[in-house]
């Protein structure tokens, strides 16, 4: 088992109107088999015997499910790490004697609540403004009653993995939602579940992005990037159609 020492500059903030600033914090012999939460773990540890205010942190599952998790490490949502979510993100990638500057998504459409703690409620809405899809009911159908291509299936399952940490946004210089909403507009109208409200869905859901105050897109890249489930920027241009499609003939 190896060993690594490290300096912590992170973010604390008491409440949401309240200024924040960076406190410096040393850890020694931090286990490289440690996921960067548990290690966040071991400081809150140390911070509670000695009297003070752990740091405030979201997280659940710890197994890059629920989406709960994420800060910017060293400048990158999810730290420096390609496809993994911050509770995946170990140790063994940073070597002793680090600075990790650690601070939470920043957006305006994600308030802080406290220290790396933030309010995603804001990509709840926009689910919920897409509604629902119309099901017919009764007996439950035959698997192989509504044929799929299976090209259209893995699209839409490509998409669906999205879980809605906010990484995209937390990434882009103009706070956009666009890879998110995308993947949630994408996910449904690939589908044949999807297509009764998949006009409206686009509609709505592009309106409420743009009601919570998120950005627009200006193709950087950036989210696709960090996107701990590598959802492609190619959803963005289905998006667009998507709502150009509905607004013309909705016009």
């Amino acid at each position: 088992m190896n060993n690594i020492n490290l300096t912590l500059e992170i973010w604390r903030q008491p409440n949401g109107d309240a200024s924040g600033n960076f406190d410096t914090y040393t850890l020694d012999r931090i286990s490289t088999d440690m996921s960067f939460l548990e290690m966040l773990d071991v400081l809150n540890e140390k911070l509670t015997k000695d009297g003070k205010d752990p740091v405030a942190f979201d997280h659940d599952c710890r197994e890059g499910i629920c989406g709960m998790c994420g800060a910017i490490v060293n400048g990158v949502a999810h730290g420096p790490e390609k496809e993994v979510t911050l509770c995946q993100l170990h140790m063994r990638h940073f070597k002793s004697g680090d600075t990790l500057i650690i601070e939470p998504f920043r957006s305006r459409a994600f308030p802080i609540k406290k220290d790396l703690l933030i309010d995603r409620s804001a990509l709840d809405r926009i689910i919920q403004s897409g509604g629902y899809v119309s099901v017919n009911t009764g007996g439950a159908p035959d698997g192989n009653a509504t044929p799929i291509l299976s090209q259209q299936a893995e699209l839409a399952m490509d998409a669906a993995v999205c879980i809605g940490c906010g990484a995209c946004v937390a990434n882009c210089p103009n706070d956009s939602a666009m890879l998110f909403t995308s993947a949630k507009v994408s996910q449904l109208c690939l589908l044949p579940q999807g297509q009764v409200e998949r006009k409206q869905r686009a509609l709505a859901m592009v309106a409420q992005m743009d009601d919570e105050g998120f950005g627009h897109c200006s193709n950087v890249k950036n989210c696709e990037a960090v996107c701990p489930k590598g959802i492609s920027i190619r959803n963005i241009a289905r998006l667009n159609k998507e709502y150009f499609k509905a607004a013309f003939s909705e016009g």
